[in-house]
């Protein structure tokens, strides 16, 4: 018997350390480049699975030996960095009012997420409460019940938007809407046929503000393929045909990933070479929280919802999609002192992250 225990004992052991050692890499793989391991491009949204198959270690070696309980501690130490960024805690004071909001927002092309019959409206009643100094949106175009564009020129005296193209038809457009004047705009150059990252300078009392406003390579993944998905997670797809459906969506994933990589990597370069401004970015990153995308555009920047923000902030309503894929950063100059992902506002797919940050003492 003691044997038999012994042995059981040792492959707990050994899962254990094959479990903690499979977290730390896919949660530290955001350092990792798709476009030079693209088969690893999409490691990181295996991390919440293998820390919470390492979590459930804990209350096992508790009971069947607490001496090896420190394996998974040890675990969750050294993921420290990467729980947190996926999963922050902070509990937040109220903020100050003299602090600058600023919401990110796709808005689906304004189209209602096909509850709103008025989208337009509804978004805009909502930034009207949300009362914003400066909002980004991403697809900032079209409107269902009117224009969305037209109708954030009734709320804000400064506005623009900068309409994507391919084959003369506007596929998206990312916009900004501020109370402070929009001093000039730059388009960051990256190779993208329906995305982009665009560079606002605003004149806030006398500095000059940097807000770039990025919507990254989309997945690209159609109707049929978000269903058949869908079917697989429900179990009404047979085996075989449900692993080629699942490898042909995390083949598609991993190609925009590889894509997204140099757009990233350009927003870094940018705000590197612009560090004399105070810097606010954010967007649609299409990209999850443990990501080479975010990673990349976070470095040298403070990542609003980490630092203030609570829980997932699940950002992407689809479901069987849920996960967080906007994001916002800042410069050294500000503090984030709250970041919501707000799902109390349904007229997108997306949800808006709001954030509110006041300036730094020492920047």
């Amino acid at each position: 018997m003691k044997v038999v225990k012994k042995i059981i004992i040792g492959m707990l052991t050994g899962a254990n350390v094959v479990t903690v050692a499979l977290m730390l890499f896919v949660g530290y793989s955001d350092r990792l480049n798709p476009a030079t391991f693209p088969l690893l491009a999409l490691a990181g949204m295996l991390f919440p699975f293998f820390a919470v198959a390492n979590l459930l270690f804990v209350p096992l070696w508790v009971v069947v030996k607490w001496k090896r309980l420190w394996i998974p501690v040890a675990g969750l130490v050294l993921a420290y960095v990467p729980i947190r960024t996926y999963i922050p805690i902070n509990f937040n004071d109220d903020p100050p009012d003299d602090c600058l909001t600023v919401v990110s927002y796709n808005t689906c092309g304004f189209g209602g997420n096909w509850k709103y019959d008025h989208a337009v409206d509804t978004v805009a009643d909502y930034l009207r409460r949300v009362d914003a100094d400066i909002v980004c949106l991403q697809e900032d175009h079209g409107g269902k019940g009117g224009s969305g564009f037209d109708k954030l020129k009734e709320l804000y005296p400064y506005n623009d938007t900068t309409h994507i193209f391919k084959n003369d038809k506007a596929l998206n457009a990312i916009g900004i809407h501020t109370r402070y004047p929009i001093i000039r705009k730059e388009r960051i150059e990256y190779d993208s046929k329906s995305n982009a990252s665009i560079a606002y300078y605003l004149l806030r009392g006398d500095d000059t503000l940097l807000v770039i406003n990025n919507h990254l390579e989309s997945t690209h993944l159609t109707e049929n393929e978000r269903s058949g998905y869908k079917d697989v997670l429900r179990g009404e797809v047979p085996r075989e045909e449900a692993e080629g459906r699942m490898l042909g969506i995390f083949e598609k994933l991993s190609q925009q990933m590889v894509k997204r990589a140099p757009e990233a990597e350009a927003v870094s370069r940018y705000v590197a070479s612009h560090r004399q401004y105070p810097a606010i970015v954010c967007g649609d990153f299409n990209d999850t929280p443990i990501s080479y995308a975010r990673h990349t555009v976070a470095k040298n920047l403070t990542d609003c919802f980490v630092t203030a923000g609570c829980g997932l902030g699940l950002s992407y309503n689809r479901k069987g999609f849920n996960l967080r894929i906007d994001h916002m950063m800042c410069s050294s100059e500000w503090v984030p002192v709250s970041c919501v992902v707000d799902d109390k506002i349904d007229a997108s797919d997306h949800y808006p992250l709001v954030c509110r940050l006041k300036k730094a003492d020492n920047p």
